[in-house]
């Protein structure tokens, strides 16, 4: 299998991109693949922090410096999946050339399956550069009129640059009303939908736990569809089966029926 090198992104912050990453890393190092994450968005890095690796020695921001190698800056993480984290501190963006992310992925092609990247929200630099370096560009909205238009200059540049777009991932469907409709959405961004990731308390706790959704709770609703993402991605189809309530619990509910 040939490296496929995706980057996450959407027009606006706070969409739920380094969630999508962090799980879809996960997944996909399950399905049998060789996945590395990068943090690719330098100034407000985020992806460390929700896997617990933002202490890390050596980040992207050294690789980006020239003072380090991609392989220098490559940890692995617990679940199987390596991860190149950027640096918390603000002082590590002196002299960080983003425009050498496309030098780095393509020095880590060959070796790995995926390689994802949390790309920088908005349409700056590090965006740019994030779209540059990926074969195929995911988008992320949340439902409602301010992403999506966000959104929509995203693609109108992804467009432009002539990139593979694999689809639209909408985060956060049910958090709260009034929101933009499935056939709204794919009408205003041209794209098709490939997944709906519902809105779950469980994601903010398996933050706080440092640990990705698919790992924390299976079974949440959340984790259940971006499950059905990674498996989308891959080209597989995905079965999953529901587990049974206990013996007890289904008494129960026969004896109110």
């Amino acid at each position: 299998m040939m490296t496929r090198t995706i980057a996450v992104i959407s027009g606006k912050g706070g969409v739920g991109k380094t969630t999508i990453v962090s799980n879809l890393a996960v997944t996909l190092t399950e399905l049998g693949r060789n996945v590395v994450a990068i943090d690719a968005n330098p100034t407000t890095p985020n992806l460390g922090l929700h896997l617990g690796m933002h202490l890390a020695p050596k980040t992207l921001h050294n690789v980006l410096r020239g003072e380090v190698s991609a392989n220098d800056a490559t940890y692995y993480h617990p679940l199987g999946f390596k991860i190149i984290p950027s640096s918390m501190a603000t002082a590590d963006l002196q002299n960080v050339d983003v425009a050498r992310l496309p030098e780095v992925t393509m020095s880590l092609a060959n070796r790995y399956d995926y390689i994802l990247l949390d790309s920088a929200a908005g349409l700056g630099r590090e965006a740019v550069a994030s779209m540059t370096a990926a074969d195929d560009i995911l988008i992320v909205t949340n439902p409602n009129w301010p992403s999506v238009v966000d959104a929509m200059k995203t693609i109108q540049i992804a467009r432009a640059m002539k990139k593979d777009i694999l689809g639209v991932v909408v985060n956060r469907v049910g958090m709260k009303p009034p929101e933009l409709l499935y056939y709204e959405i794919e009408n205003i961004l041209g794209e098709k939908i490939i997944a709906e990731i519902p809105e779950d308390a469980n994601v903010e706790h398996s933050i706080a736990y440092k640990q990705p959704l698919v790992s924390y709770d299976i079974h949440s609703p959340a984790a259940v569809e971006m499950r059905r993402l990674a498996h989308t991605i891959f080209g597989i189809p995905f079965d999953y089966k529901k587990p049974k309530r206990p013996l007890l619990g289904r008494f129960k509910d026969w004896l109110t029926e």
